[in-house]
């Protein structure tokens, strides 16, 4: 018999200043991991075409493959922290991440690049459905305060790593490429010593565990819309990632040129990923900051599309501005759910089916450009999907929460049958919000 969620965390006395600074160093590390191996893809994407022989379709599948890994090992992420400690889950995940980023950049056969990439998504899927998670079991009065600093980690990451890896590529000559995608995997190595020396929270032992029905959400209008909502900004995203610099690069930009545009768009996300969080923990302001990435995604994509030489780096600052809408569900995440168990649920539900619906879109490109041989496709999906986003962005800022729609979510009945989340450790910080949401800040 396992016990429901109960409406709100029940901190465990004996965590230190040091042990909850430990924790949040090595979260902050963990993001700055976590797209590393994807935004290195980008800049070289035609060198990887040419060095593994391959065609623009099994282009698109190098540019999906991190969605669909994110979707699919992300959905593994609970039942690994139910039977083991997050720390050790994510020390694990980032190691796997250096050997895959290794593998893939050594590999001579497409296979294996392919597995290599499986592996290097290990540490971005888990830590992509933990993170939020362990923000609410350690820091649930700092809610927005820790998301900014873990995705303003994550931009930082990205950038670097867009910027870097076509001038690494050139500077270490023919089959740079692969110099290029496997010095990651040093900074992945080095954000799982943290993990390693995170100590296990006094009190914290597996019957404090607390299990949720996660198929359960399929009751939830919220958490489908959560879903959709995510799997839409994710589109955007790897698209741009994937896709923007290649897309550059045929317009006439030289590979550098394509590659630094790209990394001007990862760089404004720096700041945006500190203040977004900041700001969606006010109610009021979240369909305005709706209103607003929309507005910036649909003039973006069609000064891409239109005069894409005109302004470049307007157009990537513009679509930077657009991709706020990340660190914006990152905190919905916390704010819809009223413990960390529910929060576990709704982020591992929210990215995995997100992540499925969302692969589709680089993959699509990538079909669309080797049929047609231009980029009209792929405008025309970005667009379509911000269409998307505006209904469900709406859905998603109303002020409710997931356990109030799912039965017995929000009571303290027992249940059989359940799949136990994210929490090896139970809460260890703040005093509880007796409003079940994360307080603003």
């Amino acid at each position: 018999m396992s016990r429901a969620a109960p409406s709100a965390p029940a901190p465990v006395q004996g965590a230190s200043r040091h042990g909850l600074g430990l924790v949040a160093v090595a979260i902050v590390l963990t993001g700055l991991n976590l797209r590393t191996a994807v935004t290195s893809v980008g800049p070289v994407l035609e060198e990887i075409q040419e060095g593994l022989g391959i065609s623009s379709g099994l282009l698109g599948l190098v540019t999906t493959m991190p969605v669909l890994c994110f979707a699919l090992i992300g959905f593994t992420g609970p039942s690994l922290s139910a039977r083991f400690r997050d720390s050790h889950v994510l020390a694990g995940a980032l190691l796997a991440m250096s050997a895959g980023l290794v593998l893939r950049s050594t590999a001579g056969a497409f296979w294996l690049f392919l597995v290599g990439t499986v592996l290097a998504m290990v540490g971005g899927a888990l830590g992509n459905v933990l993170l939020p998670s362990l923000v609410k079991r350690h820091f649930p009065g700092r809610t927005g305060l820790l998301v900014g600093a873990y995705s303003t980690a994550m931009s930082v990451g990205a950038a670097v790593a867009a910027v870097s890896t076509a001038p690494i590529a050139a500077v270490t000559g023919p089959g740079g490429w692969r110099w290029a995608l496997g010095v990651w995997a040093v900074f992945a190595l080095a954000a799982a010593t943290p993990w390693l020396a995170v100590r296990a929270t006094a009190g914290a032992s597996r019957e404090t565990h607390v299990a949720v029905r996660m198929r359960e959400l399929v009751h939830s209008r919220l958490a489908l819309a959560m879903a959709v909502f995510f799997g839409l900004q994710s589109m955007q995203a790897y698209v741009i990632i994937g896709w923007s610099a290649q897309y550059l690069r045929d317009t006439g930009l030289s590979a550098a040129a394509a590659g630094l545009l790209l990394g001007l768009n990862s760089i404004v996300g720096i700041p945006l990923s500190a203040i977004v969080p900041a700001l969606t923990v006010r109610p009021r302001l979240q369909r305005p900051l709706l209103c607003g990435f929309l507005a910036c995604y649909v003039v973006g994509w069609l000064g891409l599309w239109l005069t894409p030489l005109a302004a470049p780096w307007l157009w990537m600052i513009l679509l930077a501005f657009g991709m706020g809408t990340f660190a914006m569900v990152l905190t919905l995440m916390g704010l819809r759910a009223r413990t960390p168990e529910t929060t576990a649920a709704l982020s591992t539900v929210t990215q995995g089916w997100g992540y499925v619906l969302s692969a589709a879109g680089p993959l699509l490109v990538g079909v669309l450009r080797g049929a047609t041989g231009d980029y009209t496709g792929m405008f025309l999906l970005v667009l379509t999907g911000v269409a998307g986003l505006a209904g469900t962005g709406w859905l998603v800022t109303r002020q409710r929460y997931v356990d109030d729609e799912v039965p017995g979510w929000s009571s303290a009945r027992h249940c059989d049958d359940v799949l136990e989340v994210a929490g090896a450790e139970p809460p260890v910080s703040s005093p509880t919000n007796r409003g079940g949401g994360s307080p603003p800040g």
